[in-house]
């Protein structure tokens, strides 16, 4: 199957049959092999048995959630191609055209943009329109370098293989914002394509939660991003507090008419912590997200970790926490030459500040430096070791339980024949020189038996024949004779003996 169209539903009777239609047309418009794939989400208003009467195939998902359902919806999936959209009837299905053509020419996601193609009056709220999805959009494009116009466009398509690789996880409305990031990263070859948004078929409020969904969009976006999220802001706040730092150390900065001392030294020192503090977060949450796989392997941070080690970061640490501990006996000097008296804090804060900065960002060198190290260290499952005799005893074991087993099956087979029928053990075939060991023929036969070359024995079986034959008689039989001898050095054409009665 070429193609299958996923809707996530929840309570869409109102608009999920036309949605359904509407494929199904296309796909015969267009001579396409699809499919309308319904993941329900626990509707209560029958719109299960509308899609299925549309000629939907309704598949249901327990988890609750936009993200969920679409999961849900594409691994059952049929098609080498899937597309999504929302099932409210306000994009139009019969304009895949486009998609699958991008699809068949090599594209792995194939993205709708509303805003080129075109938005209805009332379709999108103002503030979605104007604010929310620019804004979204513009923050992705910014932390990933993104190409796509419209990150939480619901019309897409993609090659199933492809977004299955990128192990999605979100189950909420932020599914949208984590398919294109994932694919981002994976350099995968994703278009766009303008679509049409048009006002929903429904009476009922739609379940897009503004505030709530866009918060969790915008997290998303910030969490998978440590560069912007801790390493950007923590250099700006380094550099600022760097800065401010040293030329207040030397005393007042004066900027016009606003002069700058002490107080401001104090938030000068607190920005550089912070702004180192950030830096480290961002290289530990880069170094975990890549050994976790969610976010791709960045040979730059590589080359930073194989240079690092624990043992430079504990000399950085160790030389800020002398320059420190010089800093607090430089203040302890100041203070006894004042007679351990009141000191003016113009004076004492320049010391006592810069010290103070330097001994807690020895303790962040030393303490990120250690956690690097366990995040290095590689979970690694070693093979049992097996006792060579244990080994041993469990082959002989083996050996015995097959012997009782190959005994079981020939007194079965033996209690089998009691009534006068020939019969064989298909374990002799499989094992022949088992069967040699055992030539012995006895048995009461009527007629004449002949075992040769081709060991054909043709006569009426009365009584009980047992040894290494290959066939079975019941009556008049024509098979391989029960004579036939496989014990070593007697002739292929030896003649077998039979007493008749």
């Amino acid at each position: 199957m070429e193609l299958s169209v996923v809707m996530p539903c929840l309570n869409e009777a109102e608009t999920v049959e036309t949605c359904v239609r509407k494929t199904i047309g296309f796909f015969e418009d267009n001579g396409i092999d699809g499919e309308v794939v319904i993941a329900d989400n626990g509707s209560t208003d029958g719109s299960q048995q509308l899609a299925r009467d549309a000629g939907a195939r309704v598949v249901p998902v327990i988890d609750k959630g936009y993200g969920n359902a679409l999961m849900g919806g594409i691994r059952a999936a049929r098609g080498r191609y899937v597309a999504m959209g929302d099932a409210d009837d306000s994009y139009d299905f019969t304009t895949l055209g486009p998609f699958l053509d991008e699809l068949r020419d090599g594209a792995d996601l194939v993205m709708g943009n509303r805003f080129k193609g075109g938005i209805a009056p009332g379709a999108m709220p103002p503030l979605h329109r104007y604010l929310g999805n620019p804004v979204l959009s513009f923050a992705g494009r910014l932390f990933f370098s993104s190409k796509i116009g419209d990150f939480h466009c619901g019309l897409r398509a993609f090659n199933k293989e492809s977004i299955m690789r990128l192990g999605l996880q979100t189950g909420g409305m932020e599914f949208a914002s984590e398919m294109v990031v994932k694919a981002t990263l994976a350099k995968y070859d994703i278009r766009e394509v303008p679509t049409t948004l048009s006002p929903d078929g429904r009476t009922r409020a739609p379940h897009l939660n503004t505030w709530r969904d866009g918060w969790r969009h915008l997290r998303f976006l910030l969490l998978y991003s440590p560069r912007w999220l801790f390493l950007i802001p923590g250099l700006v706040f380094m550099t600022l507090g760097l800065v401010a730092g040293i030329a207040l150390s030397f005393g007042p900065v004066r900027v016009g008419e606003v002069a700058f001392d002490v107080d401001t030294l104090v938030g000068a020192g607190a920005a550089l912590v912070i702004g180192f503090q950030a830096v480290w977060f961002a290289l530990l949450t880069k170094v975990y997200a890549m050994q976790e796989g969610f976010l791709p392997h960045d040979r730059r941070v590589q080359k930073i970790i194989d240079w690092w080690s624990l043992e430079r970061g504990l000399v950085l640490g160790g030389l800020l926490a002398v320059a420190g501990l010089a800093g607090l006996a430089a203040s302890l000097l100041h203070w006894r030459v004042n007679n351990f008296g009141e000191l003016d804090p113009r004076q004492s804060l320049r010391l006592v500040v810069p010290a103070a900065t330097a001994l807690v960002m020895s303790l962040q060198a030393i303490f990120g430096s250690l956690f690097i190290s366990i995040l290095g260290i590689r979970r690694r499952q070693h093979p049992p070791a097996i006792d060579p005799a244990d080994e041993a005893a469990g082959v002989v074991d083996a050996a015995v339980l097959k012997v009782a087993a190959e005994a079981q099956k020939e007194r079965a087979v033996g209690a089998k024949t009691g009534d006068g029928e020939v019969a064989t053990d298909p374990e002799r075939e499989k094992a022949p020189a088992v069967a040699a060991a055992k030539p012995k023929t006895t048995g009461k036969t009527t007629g004449k038996s002949t075992a040769g070359s081709t060991g054909r024995t043709t006569g009426k079986t009365t009584g009980k024949s047992a040894g290494t034959s290959t066939g079975t008689s019941t009556g008049k039989s024509d098979g391989k004779a029960a004579g036939k001898p496989r014990a070593k050095g007697r002739a292929a054409g030896e003649t077998g003996s039979a007493e008749d009665e």
